[in-house]
This record gives C-alpha cells, sequence and structure tokens, in this order.
C-alpha cells in the first residue's frame, strides 16, 4: 500500500520529497549554503524533489496549459491525423493504451515534441540514433499549440541549464563540465499527456515503473494526482501536488555519470478512478544524441556504490542508443513501421 497525504502523520510528512527553492541561489552565501545542502541531499538520497522558485510565471503556465487541453478537445479524427505512427521520429499523437512501459500498456495518450528540426536519415556508417532527429507534427486547427510548446521548451532547457549547474556545484563539481554535451544540439523532449481515468479492467497502470534516461526531467502536473515514486523502503509512495512547483527527477545519465552517487529512481503513474483525467506535462532535459557523458569528478566519487545493475536495461555510452533503446520499445506500432532493421527478434 502506498502513503498519500491526505493524513498529517509523521510517517506521511517523512515520506514527502524535498522541496528544493531555486532562487535562494540568488540570496547570499548563507542561503545559498544551505540551498546546495539541501539539492545535494535530495539528488543523493531520494533521486526526486519539487522545485520552486524556478522563475516560470503563472501566465507562461496557464498558456502552455491551454493551448494542451485545447489539443486533447479536438476530435479524434484531428488527434489520430498526427499519429505517431506516422514519423520515423517517434513525433506526434499516440493513441490511449499504444505506448508500453516493461511491455505492459500504458492508460493515457500524448502528444510527443522536441526542438523542431531537419530530418537527419542517417547515412552509411552512421547511428541509427539519428532517426530520432526531425520535425514535429502540430495541429493545424492550433497554431497556438506550436508557439507554446517551443516557447516552453526554450523556458524549461534554460531552467534546467541553470539546475544542473547548481546541482552539480552542490556536490563539489565543475558546474560547467557537462555544458558541451548540451549546446544548440541538444535533444530536449516534451509530452502532453491525458490519463483519461481507469481503464476499467482491473488494471491501473497510467505509466509503468521506470526510470528516465536523459539528466533531468521537469514535471508540470495538475492537482489529480498520480504520481509515484519508489523510496528507500522498497514501496511506492505519492506525490501529492504542489502548486507552482515542478517535479524535478535525476535521470539514468546522472546516476552513471556519478557511478551511482546521485539517484536515478523509479517511478509510475496510477491511473484516476472511474473517469477522472488527469494532465501532466513531463520535459526531459537531454544531451545530443551523439553525446558520450564522460564520469563526473567530485570528491564524494569515492563514496558512490556504483550504477543500479539491470541486464534488462542496459546502459550504452552514447545517449542517443539509449533514447533508441527506450523509443523502439515504448512505441511497437512506429518502430516495426518504420525500423524492423532495428528490431531485436523475440
Amino acid at each position: 500500500m502506498t502513503h498519500t497525504a491526505t493524513t498529517p502523520s509523521y510517517e506521511t510528512s517523512r515520506r514527502q520529497l524535498p522541496i528544493i527553492d531555486l532562487s535562494a541561489a540568488d540570496r547570499g552565501p548563507e542561503d545559498r549554503a544551505l540551498f546546495h545542502a539541501q539539492l545535494h541531499s535530495a539528488a543523493h538520497d531520494v533521486g526526486f524533489f519539487q522545485l520552486v522558485g524556478h522563475g516560470i510565471t503563472q501566465d507562461e503556465t496557464d498558456a502552455l496549459l491551454g493551448a494542451m487541453r485545447a489539443f486533447f478537445a479536438l476530435p479524434e479524427a484531428d488527434r489520430l491525423a498526427l499519429d505517431n505512427v506516422n514519423s520515423p521520429h517517434f513525433r506526434g499523437y499516440t493513441r490511449i493504451g499504444d505506448e508500453r512501459t516493461a511491455g505492459a500498456r500504458d492508460w493515457r495518450d500524448q502528444l510527443d515534441m522536441g526542438a523542431e528540426r531537419p530530418a537527419h536519415v542517417p547515412g552509411p556508417g552512421e547511428a541509427p540514433y539519428w532517426w530520432l532527429q526531425g520535425p514535429n507534427q502540430w495541429p493545424a486547427a492550433l497554431p497556438e499549440l506550436r508557439t507554446a510548446a517551443l516557447a516552453w521548451i526554450d523556458r524549461l532547457s534554460a531552467v534546467a541549464e541553470r539546475l544542473l549547474h547548481e546541482l552539480l556545484a552542490a556536490i563539489g563539481a565543475d558546474p560547467a563540465f557537462y555544458d558541451s554535451v548540451f549546446g544548440d544540439r541538444a535533444h530536449p523532449h516534451l509530452k502532453f499527456v491525458r490519463y483519461p481515468g481507469s481503464a476499467g479492467d482491473g488494471a491501473d497502470q497510467g505509466v509503468g515503473a521506470h526510470k528516465d534516461y536523459g539528466f533531468l526531467t521537469l514535471l508540470l502536473q495538475d492537482r489529480v494526482g498520480g504520481l509515484q515514486v519508489q523510496r528507500e523502503d522498497g514501496l511506492f509512495h505519492d506525490v501529492p501536488p504542489l502548486d507552482g512547483a515542478f517535479v524535478v527527477n535525476l535521470g539514468e545519465l546522472l546516476e552513471v555519470a556519478t557511478n551511482g552517487y546521485l539517484l536515478a529512481t523509479n517511478h509510475r503513474v496510477v491511473s484516476p478512478p472511474g473517469a477522472t483525467e488527469r494532465f501532466s506535462v513531463p520535459f526531459f532535459y537531454n544531451p545530443r544524441l551523439d553525446a558520450r557523458v564522460e564520469p563526473l569528478l567530485f570528491p564524494g566519487a569515492s563514496t558512490a556504490p556504483g550504477i543500479t545493475a539491470d541486464p534488462a536495461n542496459p546502459l550504452f555510452a552514447e545517449y542517443g542508443y539509449n533514447e533508441l533503446k527506450g523509443k523502439l520499445r515504448a512505441h511497437p506500432r512506429t518502430a516495426e513501421r518504420h525500423h524492423a532493421a532495428l528490431l531485436t527478434p523475440a
């Protein structure tokens, strides 16, 4: 059973995610030192936290949420015109139940977007992950969606870059150590997600348990709830929505880069009950597809426990191979149509 935030018991309060105020980094030496200590602890001990003081305004958030809700209010035919299966780059709309996590269906529909770039069809000798670079699919009836989504990618990229710098400083590393793997060829990823309520068959997997494979994820969730994080007791605990906050989690690249000192943590979403809808907007701060993530140099490296071993989820030196692996698993229809040669025989 999971613990919820509805009863203010000691156990409940102990299980809440840390709340990190990014604006404290600018308030003077004492506040900055405390902020770094809190950020260090959250990233090392939990791998998840709630981020406030990030500078994103309510007007910016409202513009994004308005565009997202307008998209999901479109007729199904208009959404299916952007079907992910039409894109060899895994961009576009995925119907309810078509995405998979750990082999099981996710009871949600979504729109996947990224940096707007021309298609890069891999040439002879080029890595197949270049298929992941390409144009988005946008609804002609909602030009404001393209504007809001691309603006959000730019704004959240800036917040994530600053947060990564502060996190590296907090553990005693060079804040700019990974700047070279981002830059203007970084590979950010944005999703608009709707959970339509219960599947009606007893399954409650909104999205199955998983870790993210980039550097940082910044999640904007509504007030319905359903996100759960696996804590040190092995159980999944609810993450109550906090107005004005992003839920931040560390991806596998930071765990690998620090040899397990920083945690990439399993998390999942339980479908809301009945016909209750839940909306969320995850943003994934990812490096260039061809980035090789070098080990981070920092004082705590000698105490790092090593990365989590998972034979079913091997990690590769080049980031693009990790994302391609995930996309091929998560979107089987798109993979079969465009990338059959990359699929491993069952």
